[in-house]
């Protein structure tokens, strides 16, 4: 049964809009029952824009990831840091961008890998992209810039590190995008 399961859950076909017809499995009919106060709305008002939105513009799934949708996910960090920062409070509005971060990274995406390793039985994660070696070692470039950057500015927030901050998103976004169309290659591949 349990092979049945892993079977069934990598031959799940992404390009399909979410389905409320009622399950099969008493398993997936409990899950049904928990999970349908929250879908149910959701369904009824949100129209599906998976791929459809980015294949419209002829945008990658990638470059879709890397921009809108990761910006996307730091607009409320932004809109209470800019609140917080307007009050004199400075401090508190990095520690909490930097903390959301943190807790994204340390909470957030390894949560839903152990519990998909618990259903399936721990079987390995596949992660694919092209140069995730040489994106991490940009990311650890990109840190060392900005703490540069911010010593450079004497360690205080003022509009030369914001446009520095700025620049260096840009050269990380444009070196990260080059690297997943293959436009330049990394060397190491994992």
């Amino acid at each position: 049964m349990e092979d049945n399961f892993l079977t069934q859950l990598n031959e799940e076909d992404e390009d399909q809009p979410l389905s409320l017809a009622w399950p099969d499995t008493p398993r997936k009919q409990l899950t049904y029952l928990l999970v349908l106060p929250i879908v149910f709305p959701l369904w009824a008002s949100l129209p599906d824009v998976r791929k459809p939105v980015g294949e419209t513009i002829g945008i990658s799934e990638e470059i879709m990831g890397l921009t809108i949708l990761a910006a996307g996910t730091s607009i409320p960090d932004l809109i209470t840091s800019v609140i917080v920062a307007r009050k004199g409070l400075g401090d508190m509005a990095v520690s909490s961008s930097v903390g959301s971060n943190i807790f994204d990274i340390t909470v957030g995406l390894p949560l839903p890998w152990l519990l998909y390793a618990v259903i399936t039985s721990f079987a390995p994660v596949t992660v694919s992209s092209n140069g995730l070696f040489c994106a991490i070692v940009l990311l650890f470039i990109m840190l060392l810039f900005v703490i540069l950057s911010i010593a450079f500015c004497r360690w205080r927030m003022n509009k030369i590190l914001g446009f520095l901050m700025f620049g260096l998103y840009f050269v990380f976004l444009i070196v990260s995008v080059l690297l997943e169309d293959k436009v330049i290659q990394c060397p190491v591949s994992i």
